[in-house]
C-alpha cells in the first residue's frame, strides 16, 4: 500500500460531504459539481478519482524582507487531473521545495473543476471529445486568453506549462492565442486553468450531464 492510500485508509472526514463519501452517500464526483457543493478535504478528490496524476508547473524562490531580515520560501505551481474530464491548478509556499510542491498538490485538489469537452472545430466535427466544444477566454494578471478547438490529429499548439494543463484535462487538440506578459508562467498557468474551468461555468450542470 502506497502513503497516499494508507493516509486515505486513516482518513477522518472534518466536513460534512467527507462524511457522506466515507457513508457512501456520493459515489461519484460528478453529484458534487451537480449540487454546487464545495471541496474542502483533498482527500475527498483522491477517492473520488483515484487515477490522479500529478504535474509540477513552475518553482521559484519567492524572498521577502522582514524587520528580523530577509525570509526566502519557494512557491510551486502545481497541477492535478485524471486526463478525462478533471483538472485543478494550486500553489503551496514553504522553506523546502518537497513540502511547497506537497502544498500546492492539497490546494490543486480543492480547486478540482469539470471540463467540458467536445469537437468545435469546423474542420472536424467527428463528435468526439478530444478539443473542446467552443472558444473559451480567460484573463489572470497582465496574461490575456483564449483557447480554440482544433481539429483531429492538431495535437496542442501551446507553450509547455499550457500543454501539460490541458493534457492533464484530458484536451488533445486545441490552439491557445496568448496576449500581455506570457512570459510569466504563473499568470500563465492560471490563465489556461480559469478558461478551462469556463467551459463548465458557461453551460447548466443539467446540460452537461444530459
Amino acid at each position: 500500500m502506497t502513503s497516499a492510500e494508507d493516509h486515505i485508509e486513516t482518513w477522518k472526514p472534518r466536513t460534512r460531504l467527507g462524511k457522506m463519501i466515507l457513508e457512501g452517500h456520493i459515489s461519484s464526483i460528478e453529484e458534487i459539481f451537480v449540487e454546487g457543493l464545495k471541496i474542502r478535504e483533498p482527500e475527498i478528490v483522491d477517492i473520488l478519482l483515484p487515477d490522479l496524476q500529478e504535474e509540477v508547473i513552475n518553482i521559484n524562490l519567492v524572498q521577502k524582507q522582514t524587520d528580523a531580515g530577509e525570509k526566502s520560501r519557494f512557491k510551486a505551481i502545481v497541477a492535478v487531473g485524471n486526463r478525462d474530464g478533471y483538472v485543478g491548478l494550486g500553489s503551496g509556499k514553504a522553506k523546502q521545495v518537497r513540502t511547497a510542491i506537497e502544498k500546492g498538490g492539497v490546494d490543486a485538489r480543492l480547486n478540482i473543476t469539470l471540463v467540458r469537452r467536445g469537437c468545435g472545430s469546423w474542420e472536424c466535427g467527428c463528435g468526439k471529445l478530444h478539443s473542446l466544444p467552443f472558444r473559451v477566454q480567460a484573463k489572470c494578471g497582465g496574461v490575456t486568453l483564449e483557447l480554440i478547438p482544433g481539429p483531429r490529429g492538431l495535437g496542442v499548439v501551446a507553450n509547455e506549462s499550457a500543454k501539460v494543463i490541458l493534457g492533464l484535462a484530458g484536451v488533445k487538440d486545441c490552439w491557445a492565442r496568448s496576449y500581455g506578459s506570457t512570459k510569466t508562467v504563473p499568470s500563465f498557468a492560471y490563465a489556461v486553468f480559469e478558461a478551462l474551468r469556463n467551459t463548465y461555468a458557461l453551460v447548466m450542470p443539467t446540460d452537461w450531464v444530459g
